[in-house]
């Protein structure tokens, strides 16, 4: 099935481990014009740079590191297009379940999960996006999460991650007509190496087993490669009736 990405440019911020790191080894296989990773760790970043230009044909690999929790993502996007030129798909596989828990929690904490789950995906849209609408032609996919429909766990993550799947539908809806689809998935439980699921396999087996019986209607834990195929169709021209959409990735999640 010919995709149709074969000509495109593409940035993927977040791209060194887990989702973010299968999704730049699909778009490697699949074949692009270029292909731009974004991530904290540059030591990974350069591993993966070599294993996609083993795999690929892309005309151009290269990888940047940026801390986008303490850089201002839009001088960084804004740095992206002068160097690059304008890329025709973005991947904003951008954050963590890991903060603040407390529901109670001053607004800062509620801020920085926001921030970090959302934020930087929306200032760096903000820069990226208006050439694509120039263009006539972009795909923007978000990396959200089930938390954001089950609102359980988290209550600070699950919420950014709402706030982000409200933001991806309304925007989506608002840039619909120019070409430019924006969209999100929504993965489920992920088992990846270093992973919670992963280290949660190997020191709490039981607790693993419970919470497959009683939230995974399939019985099992989702793979990098699952959610990447999903990301990979989002991005092609087959999506080009989506736009807004929020897509699960989940295993039935109950």
């Amino acid at each position: 099935m010919d995709l149709g990405i074969k000509d495109k440019s593409v940035l993927i911020v977040g791209a060194s481990r887990g989702i973010g790191r299968e999704i730049a080894l699909s778009f490697a296989r699949e074949g692009c014009r270029n292909l731009i990773l974004i991530a904290r760790t540059e030591k990974l970043l350069l591993e993966l740079v070599d294993e996609c230009k083993f795999i690929g044909n892309a005309d151009l690999v290269e990888s940047r590191s940026h801390d986008l929790m303490n850089e201002d993502a839009n001088i960084v996007a804004a740095s992206l297009l002068e160097s690059y030129g304008h890329f025709d798909i973005v991947i904003q596989n951008i954050g963590t379940s890991l903060t603040p828990r407390d529901p109670l929690a001053k607004f800062f904490d509620w801020e920085y999960a926001l921030k970090l789950n959302a934020g930087i995906a929306i200032d760096m849209n903000n820069i990226l996006i208006p050439p694509m609408i120039k263009g006539g032609w972009g795909r923007v996919i978000h990396t959200s999460s089930i938390s954001a429909k089950m609102l359980r766990g988290n209550p600070l993550y699950a919420s950014s991650k709402a706030f982000l799947n409200s933001y991806v539908i309304t925007t989506g809806r608002a840039i619909a007509s120019t070409g430019v689809v924006m969209s999100a998935v929504e993965p489920g439980a992920v088992a990846f190496p270093g992973s919670y699921w992963d280290v949660a396999q190997v020191n709490d087996l039981e607790k693993c087993e419970d919470f497959l019986r009683h939230h995974q209607s399939i019985g099992r834990f989702g793979s990098c490669k699952e959610i990447a195929d999903v990301v990979l169709f989002l991005a092609s021209n087959l999506s080009s009736f989506m736009p807004g959409a929020i897509v699960p990735v989940d295993g039935a999640n109950m």
